[in-house]
């Protein structure tokens, strides 16, 4: 899986990143936990300097102030020059900009005894400077190298604004997009979010933390935040250590196994136990299991919540955080005033505090901040050519076609080309700056943004119209919204001064009325509804917009419904009246060109979806690998008493069990065809595959053809059953994924391997194994696959 530039955009990667652009690559095999952390030159200039160190100073390397913005209670309120001149920082985040950290690190590097550089974090997590699509976009193209670029460019941005240390990505799995969060993350399924991480890790720290413009990552939130209770954020989680192994971890153990150097504990509580004092996920599996050598810090101010947690006062939480893991304290204040003490008394053994700053030290001496700790002043960002092409190129394979159905007189709506004389641009996402930049765009400039209405001016003219049709939110919202902003008090130039929804969706209906064709950009908003503490008990529009969209339609003009959003919305309704549906996710800074090329057919969209949008926000949490169960719906219940099966089964009463549009779903502008799959070897014995964990034990080939009249890219998506597993497995898991561009009338074969990584899991006892077993095998372009084969493996 190779991302497919241009020359242009070749050349803009050779003119940001200053290296050969087919170097921009993923590799095929997971390398060993960070090796640069266990180097024995580096341990020894750690070991050297920790017995230099004080009680106290070891302590100062435990603790994180924030000296910016906050996303919770601010913990310190303090003098941090003196507090850094002192040795008693470690770290602090949300410090931007080569000034402001090169002042605190000269402090650090001046006048502290030891001359300890600080380590500066921030979250970049879809771009620095440079705002690419949200990460639940980015994983909608089934691209890692994709992901491997947005990291590549955001290490790259932050590095020259003082940050070698970034709070990204976030693997947590994601299956109810009530939580707000899913934004963030690769979406519901293991196997691809694995894959991304390992992109993501590959991109920031480029195998080589030395690198001037490497950033260390944190990857995050370990362990299992995505299954918070009722998608409500900061709830606990509860599964089965199965479930917890199996599908949670997966993708930490991808990002550890691609040498993450540093992992960010979560809020949430595990199975009754607070995951920021878990000595089980944090030092069983991680360390011991997983070998991780690098630095575990609590999410903002987790430490000192533990004691909402109820399991202590602060010294306590602060003890049980320190000895199950955690070696830095983000804005908590704990570590720093409650630790010392306990050691004293004999409570905490020195050598947990030691080995929790060996950890933190590791990591500054890997990145080469004891021999280059100052970053050299730039020019400010300017959003030039070469990155604005980066990130179209980015958005442009984000994209994902929902539905395209034929309109009397025009066949299929998308492409528009040549098919509508005047356009009608409807909607309050259409010409916003704010919300197409997307949520956690920490550093980015909405200035910068190209809006879809930009986008179609520069096609269309004076062909083009324009009515926003009605604001993001009702008054009802701004209500509810101005007492949980953390961006600030809302006021007129918000939403506060919500207007006549009647009167302009009137004028957006007699605007529809004068076009050939509408397209309306609906969605939610991104900086009020995403993102952390952003749970929703909903998932439709917001405000009047659902209102609008029947208003337009009831004109029968011609809809193409574009959705900006960071979550997977209910589009129940829109499926059954509107015409064409393009999921756009929030796309960054030039989403309105990237929406515009795929809308006039420049771009052939080939984004898939890597989270199952609902048919209604009952069916939440919804994703395709569901367990089976003892009655499944649609099956021969014929044995049963009569009518038994229209009710006893496993299914809704009011609604059909399905995704409204399933997981890997994605249309486009040609058609592809499969042949039946085939496997190398009908049969394998157990033994071979459990003895060779990193080797295939056979491939399954298939022929994927270009049956349309376009170039197009498909993914082909291969999925597996373990029909006869001691322990329960999914209806269908996905294995393996290639994008394949294919020209009009071209056939390729697709191989994937199946080995022990594929068909292996957890038992029982709790051990990744194999088993002898029956797998049903299906190969096709979403979760819907229908093309089948098998593969036994025997005893």
């Amino acid at each position: 899986m190779r991302f497919d530039f241009s020359r242009s955009t070749r050349v803009a990667l050779f003119l940001i990143f200053s290296v050969p652009a087919g170097s921009v690559a993923i590799a095929q095999d997971a390398p060993a936990p960070n090796a640069q952390l266990a180097a024995k030159d580096l341990n020894a200039r750690v070991n050297a300097l920790l017995k230099q160190m004080t009680l106290e100073e070891k302590l100062g390397q435990l603790v994180q102030f924030s000296a910016g913005y906050a996303t919770g209670p601010n913990a310190s309120n303090m003098k941090y020059d003196q507090l850094v001149a002192k040795g008693q920082v470690g770290s602090m985040l949300n410090v931007v900009g080569a000034e402001a950290t090169n002042h605190y690190q000269h402090i650090a590097m001046e006048k502290a005894r030891l001359h300890i550089p600080i380590l500066f974090g921030l979250d970049v997590i879809h771009g620095h400077r440079t705002t690419f699509p949200v990460p639940l976009a980015v994983a909608a193209s089934w691209d890692p190298a994709a992901a491997e670029l947005v990291a590549r460019t955001g290490a790259i941005e932050a590095r020259g604004d003082g940050i070698p240390w970034v709070f990204s990505p976030m693997v947590d799995i994601a299956r109810d997009p009530r939580w707000g969060r899913i934004v963030e993350s690769n979406g519901e399924d293991p196997y691809l979010s694995s894959a991304l991480a390992r992109a993501w890790v590959k991109g920031y720290q480029q195998d080589d933390l030395s690198k001037p413009d490497s950033a260390a990552v944190s990857v995050k939130h370990f362990a299992a935040y995505g299954a918070a209770i009722a998608g409500r954020d900061y709830n606990a989680a509860d599964m089965s250590e199965i479930t917890l192994r199996q599908v949670y971890l997966e993708p930490y153990r991808a990002a550890v196994e691609a040498g993450a150097a540093t992992l960010m504990s979560s809020f949430n509580s595990i199975n009754g136990i607070p995951a920021s004092a878990d000595p089980f996920t944090l030092s069983q599996i991680l360390r011991k299991e997983w070998s991780f050598d690098g630095m575990v810090v609590s999410d903002w101010g987790a430490v000192s919540e533990l004691i909402n947690h109820s399991i202590g006062d602060g010294p306590t939480v602060a003890r049980k955080a320190l000895e199950a893991g955690v070696d830095m304290d983000m804005e908590g204040g704990l570590y720093g005033t409650v630790i010392a003490q306990q050691v004293r008394d004999g409570k905490i053994p020195e050598s947990v505090v030691d080995e929790a700053t060996r950890r933190v030290l590791r990591v500054k001496f890997a990145l080469g901040l004891f021999d280059h700790p100052y970053t050299t002043v730039t020019p400010a960002y300017d959003a030039t050519p070469e990155r604005r092409a980066l990130a179209r190129k980015v958005a442009d394979e984000t994209l994902v076609l929902l539905k395209n159905d034929p309109v009397e007189g025009l066949g299929t709506l998308l492409p528009l080309t040549g098919k509508a004389k005047k356009v009608a641009l409807i909607g309050p996402l259409a010409d916003n700056q704010r919300e197409l930049l997307g949520a956690w765009a920490v550093t980015g400039d909405p200035k910068y943004v190209v809006t879809l209405r930009a986008a179609l001016q520069e096609r269309l003219g004076d062909r083009l119209l324009y009515a926003p049709g009605c604001d993001l939110l009702s008054g009802e919202d701004a209500g509810v919204l101005r007492h949980v902003n953390f961006l600030g008090p809302m006021n007129a130039d918000t939403h506060e001064a919500v207007p006549d929804d009647a009167k302009t969706i009137a004028e957006a209906v007699a605007t529809a009325q004068r076009a050939d064709v509408a397209i309306l950009a609906l969605g939610e908003p991104a900086n009020w509804m995403e993102g952390e503490a952003s749970s929703r008990t909903t998932l439709g529009f917001t405000g009047a917009q659902e209102q609008l969209l029947e208003a337009v339609a009831a004109t029968g003009k011609p809809i193409i419904l574009v959705v900006v959003a960071g979550r997977p919305l209910e589009l129940k309704w829109a499926a059954g009246h509107v015409a064409a549906i393009l999921e756009a996710w929030s796309p960054g800074v030039e989403g309105g060109h990237a929406i515009a090329d795929v809308l006039f057919g420049d771009v052939n969209p080939s984004g898939k979806l890597p989270a199952s949008l609902p048919r209604a926000v009952g069916q939440e949490p919804l994703y395709y690998a569901q367990l089976p169960t003892g009655r499944p719906a649609h099956v021969d219940l014929s044995h049963l008493p009569r009518n038994a099966g229209e009710k006893f089964n496993s299914r809704y009463m009011d609604e059909e069990n399905s995704a409204l549009f399933p997981f890997g779903w994605g249309l486009s502008y040609t058609r592809f065809s499969y042949t039946q799959p085939t496997v190398s070897r009908g049969e394998v014995p157990v033994g071979e595959v459990i003895s060779n964990p990193g080797a295939p034990v056979a491939t399954v080939g298939v022929d994927v053809k270009n049956t349309g009249a376009v170039a197009g890219t498909e993914v082909v998506q291969l999925y597996i059953r373990n029909t006869d597993a001691s322990v329960e497995q999914p209806v269908r898991e996905l294995k393996g994924f290639q994008r394949v561009t294919l020209a009009p009338g071209e056939t390729k074969h697709v191989e994937f391997p199946l080995g022990f990584n594929e068909l292996n899991f957890y038992n029982v006892e709790i051990k990744r194994t194999v088993e002898p077993t029956t797998y049903k095998i299906w190969v096709g372009g979403s979760s819907l696959a229908a093309a089948e084969t098998s593969l036994k493996v025997i005893p």
